[in-house]
């Protein structure tokens, strides 16, 4: 394994929306170059939902090792924090081999607080604190808390929707316990620069109508592959209450499985999710100004798109 320009070891990153075909990008890029992937997606690191995380099947592996995928629980959180350090950890051990890491994923959060090596501060959480916050956010709604944020920490507010509740909970816990805003905080963590020569390659959609077919289009392969009887089993479980159901494609399929609801409007409502969720993913990662994109609806075979992806990295 050479190192990058800077001398540094050399990590890099394949981004962007749900179905851009990330995965095979990434795995191309390893067989090719000698390396292994980093997952950063959010519900692709615990156990189950398989299909419905999109997690990529033995043989779309082709024998690359990949990392941080269903090592977690359902039921148990990831913070940001948690997943940078174990995805650290795994970067580190992968160098240690000689071989080249390979962030895969479309959590722009996890992507960026990793590469950026954000240092996160040692806030404790305050139960009481956000026992009482959770308790207003269901009496005023999470608007209310949104709102409230706004007022001391505008820039972190800005950054979040009023579904994010946990994260504006932690927003407005973190300004009560030290007076200072979360966005202050995050400033000050991004001091130390990265240890690593670092390569972004974006995948994207010009036309978001193109974007759209590709969705739909996976989603039927998913039922084809057995996502009902995925989130049967997993229903059966429990996994409604668990931190994992809040997946795309399980919990639009839950008043399906109540019989509220017929298949078919299940599974529009989870295109129109997936979609929306794509349309947040593009957002956050065209800030990125040191995104090197390829758009898939300009070049569409995989082949085509591993050339271009090869001809970033050796300018680079």
């Amino acid at each position: 394994m050479q190192t990058g320009q800077t001398g540094k070891p050399p990590v890099w990153a394949v981004v962007g929306a749900t179905a851009s075909g990330k995965t095979a990008l990434g795995i191309a890029l390893a067989q090719r170059y000698g390396g292994e992937v980093v997952s950063a997606d959010s519900m692709q690191i615990y156990k189950g939902l398989d299909i419905a995380t999109a997690k990529p099947t033995v043989e779309e592996m082709c024998g690359i090792p990949h990392h941080l995928i269903s090592v977690l629980p359902p039921d148990q959180p990831c913070s940001v924090a948690s997943y940078v350090e174990m995805a650290r950890a795994v970067i580190e051990d992968i160098h240690s081999r000689g071989k080249l890491p390979i962030v895969v994923g479309g959590t722009g959060l996890y992507v960026d607080s990793l590469l950026e090596h954000i240092q996160f501060p040692d806030i404790p959480s305050t139960p009481d604190v956000r026992e009482r916050l959770q308790a207003e956010a269901i009496q005023l709604g999470n608007a209310t808390l949104l709102e409230r944020l706004r007022t001391v920490d505008s820039e972190t507010a800005a950054r979040l929707h009023e579904n994010n509740l946990r994260r504006i909970i932690r927003a407005l816990e973190v300004y009560e316990a030290t007076g200072i805003p979360l966005s202050e905080h995050d400033r000050r963590s991004r001091m130390q620069p990265a240890p690593w020569d670092v390569i972004r390659i974006g995948i994207g959609f010009r036309e978001r109508e193109r974007q759209r077919e590709r969705i739909r289009l996976r989603v039927e392969q998913m039922v084809a592959m057995g996502l009902l009887d995925e989130v049967r089993a997993e229903y059966a479980s429990g996994m409604r209450r668990a931190t994992a159901a809040s997946a795309i494609g399980y919990k639009e399929l839950i008043p399906w499985l109540e019989h509220e609801l017929p298949l078919n409007v299940c599974l529009e409502t989870v295109v129109r999710e997936t979609c929306r969720y794509a349309k947040r993913q593009g957002t956050w990662f065209r800030r990125n100004a040191g995104i090197q994109w390829i758009y898939r609806d300009e070049i569409c075979e995989n082949e085509k798109i591993l050339s271009e992806a090869q001809k970033i990295v050796e300018k680079t």
